[in-house]
């Protein structure tokens, strides 16, 4: 069954080609040149031209029919091809009688076939192409009344009975003509068929318009034609026919640039009309879709695979060609300056490609760098795709700045492609770092930091990048040729590249030193403190040697709780607020308070999760604690984000109780 699905696939796209074919022709087509043509080069009584409006109306029938055959259904297409293939039959069958016909009147022979070889040959030959047509014939139209296809065997019938060659070519003459009342009888007795589907098809239309709406009526259209795919298949054909016509033309060898210039010639070629600038964006679709598969896959094989939620990748290359496309009017172009104008267009898909990769590729490479894996194949791979990452755009901006004016657009392509390098060297950096800790024995403390400034320093290169890129848009637009259009993108880009990141990082440096100002305000745990506690962190389960005491009396790392803060301005355990002190009304912090065993009993979480209160009868069990933590969680520090985000998924409101919170807080942090 799957088989016969898959053909079933295949030929709802073969047999809709040719109709795009023929739209893409009919477009080309000027019928009005065509007729003046004829007029220069003829008599104004052709017979040609005296029909020229005719012909016009045919043109639009052409477009009719074509659309016709792209949305008729499955079963009826096929019909109509079988029906055409036996037209064809019908034809070369004519063609067999006429030539045998001619043959014979040259040779002049009347007499018996078997005492002349070369007759009998001939009539040999004929006998069997007449037998293979009407069998097909039979075969085709699915009857077994073999004789309606066999009248072109009467001139063969007639010189077996020795009658003389001239009227031998009057039979041959009623041959054809009983053939063509055949075919008008067969299209007199299907003439509503036309009418009957077109009401058929109106009515299924109007009641699924009804019932589902216009969007549906669209989506159905859309998956039944499969148009991306039909598309595709389409500029495909298109464009080895190009290359084929090239090279069935050339009898040497080209050279390498020669290729190049070849490639993008072609595809220029291929690009002249709408229907062909449409297969041009579903191709690119497509062959970013396996670049980016092929990518996932070499990174994580087969389970690439199992969950992949990006099965939309690809789409974004093709509509920016397209808007690229109809903003340059790229079909009315020159050949040569449409491929000059498709190349730089090319460029910005590729960039726009291997951004997509490093999207794939950054929290891979991340992940596989904090998992610890021992793998060197994953390592390998991981590392390898992004030196290529790193080295193929700068490559390419250089390739850009040597062929290539620069102007705004091409400044444009550049940027990005120096962005992409920038970003794979702080994953690269982060990698290293996460690889560096893996061979420490104890974790860094400070990792969150230098983390944080790596990212920080690649995010500022990449605004200085853009700022670079909207001065240079701005000058240009000042000094040189004023566009519309350039105006628009210097506007979009100056506010998603350089404004949007500018108050993104603005405000992640406040939260930042919002979160060091807490911590600093914060008392330090003494070491009689610590040894009265006598507890882990809540956060990362680890041993606290230092911590510090939050206004509610609880103990964390300050590493830990500086990392909680980047989320939220709530206690990890009770959720009471932590202030800034210049939310406080003094101008220091105000005094802890001292634990209360009582309310410590009421509000710890040590009764009903999973990090125990020492002062309670868990307290001898807890010096096991720490070494068992650190068995099973290897790195607590890099966990915390993680359990913060969890907790503040949660966000209790303040009608929610210390106590249901605190154990809130300690599921997350060991299912961390």
């Amino acid at each position: 069954m799957a088989a016969k699905e898959k053909l079933e696939a295949v030929l709802n796209v073969a047999l809709r080609v040719p109709s795009i074919m023929l739209l893409d022709v009919l477009y080309r087509w000027d019928v009005s040149s065509f007729f003046q043509q004829i007029q220069r080069s003829s008599l104004h009584n052709n017979p040609l031209f005296q029909y020229k409006y005719l012909a016009l109306n045919m043109h639009y029938v052409g477009y009719i029919l074509s659309v016709v055959l792209l949305t008729l259904p499955r079963q009826h297409l096929v019909q109509l091809y079988l029906y055409f293939l036996t037209a064809l039959l019908l034809y070369a069958g004519h063609q067999i009688s006429r030539d045998y016909v001619r043959s014979e009147l040259e040779s002049g022979y009347e007499g018996p076939m078997y005492l002349e070889p070369l007759s009998m040959n001939r009539f040999m030959t004929a006998l069997v192409g007449q037998l293979v047509v009407c069998t097909l014939c039979s075969c085709v139209m699915k009857t077994k009344q073999i004789w309606l296809f066999s009248a072109h065997m009467l001139p063969l019938l007639a010189r077996l009975c020795l009658v003389p060659l001239e009227t031998i070519v009057v039979i041959n003459k009623f041959a054809m003509i009983f053939t063509g009342l055949e075919v008008l009888y067969f299209l007199a007795s299907n003439l509503l068929v036309p009418y009957n589907l077109a009401k058929s098809a109106y009515r299924e239309l109007v009641q699924v318009v009804e019932v589902y709406g216009l969007l549906a009526l669209g989506m159905s259209l859309w998956n039944q034609l499969v148009v991306p795919v039909l598309f595709m298949v389409f500029w495909l054909v298109l464009f080895a026919l190009q290359i084929y016509s090239y090279f069935s033309t050339r009898d040497q060898p080209a050279s390498r640039e020669r290729l190049l210039f070849l490639f993008l010639t072609s595809i220029a070629e291929c690009c002249s009309t709408p229907y062909s600038l449409l297969g041009l964006v579903f191709t690119v679709s497509f062959v970013a879709l396996g670049v980016l598969t092929l990518c996932k896959f070499y990174l994580q094989g087969y389970r690439a695979f199992m969950n992949d939620p990006a099965m939309n990748r690809g789409m974004t290359e093709g509509v920016t060609l397209l808007i690229l496309a109809v903003q340059t009017g790229l079909i009315e172009l020159q050949v040569v300056h449409r491929a000059f104008l498709l190349s730089i267009i090319l460029f910005i898909v590729v960039a726009s490609i291997l951004q997509s990769m490093l999207e794939i590729a950054d929290p891979i490479v991340l992940a596989l760098g904090a998992s610890r894996d021992k793998s060197l194949w994953k390592h390998f791979r991981a590392v390898s795709l992004c030196l290529f990452l790193l080295v193929f755009p700068a490559y390419m901006a250089y390739m850009i700045c040597q062929f290539f004016h620069m102007d705004f657009w091409l400044l444009i392509i550049i940027s990005s492609s120096i962005l992409t390098s920038l970003q794979v060297l702080g994953t690269l950096f982060i990698y290293v770092l996460f690889m560096v800790e893996e061979f420490r024995k104890e974790p860094v403390e400070n990792m969150d930091d230098v983390i944080y400034y790596v990212n920080g320093t690649y995010r500022l290169l990449e605004f200085l990048v853009a700022l670079c890129v909207v001065a240079y848009g701005v000058s240009e637009t000042i000094f040189g040729e004023w566009t519309v259009m350039g105006s628009v993108i210097i506007f979009i880009h100056s506010y998603y590249n350089v404004w949007l990141r500018a108050q993104l990082g603005w405000k992640s440096f406040l939260l930042r030193r919002d979160a060091v100002n807490k911590i600093k305000s914060l008392p330090v745990a003494t070491k009689e403190q610590l040894e009265q506690h006598n507890d882990i962190c809540a956060i990362c389960y680890q041993d606290m040697k230092t911590a510090v005491i939050t206004p509610c009396s609880h103990f964390f790392h300050a590493g830990c709780l500086k990392k909680w803060l980047y989320v939220q301005e709530t206690c990890p355990l009770c959720h009471c607020q932590l202030k800034s002190p210049s939310q406080l009304p003094g101008l220091g912090p105000e005094p802890v308070q001292q634990p209360n065993p009582s309310a410590e009993q009421n509000t710890r979480p040590g009764d009903a999760a999973e990090p125990p209160d020492a002062e309670h009868d868990n307290g001898p069990n807890m010096k096991d604690s720490p070494s068992k933590s650190d068995g099973q969680v290897a790195d607590g520090q890099d966990s915390l984000e993680a359990s913060a985000e969890m907790e503040g998924s949660q966000s209790m409101d303040s009608d929610t109780s210390p106590c249901e919170a605190s154990q809130g807080a300690a599921c997350a942090a060991e299912l961390i």
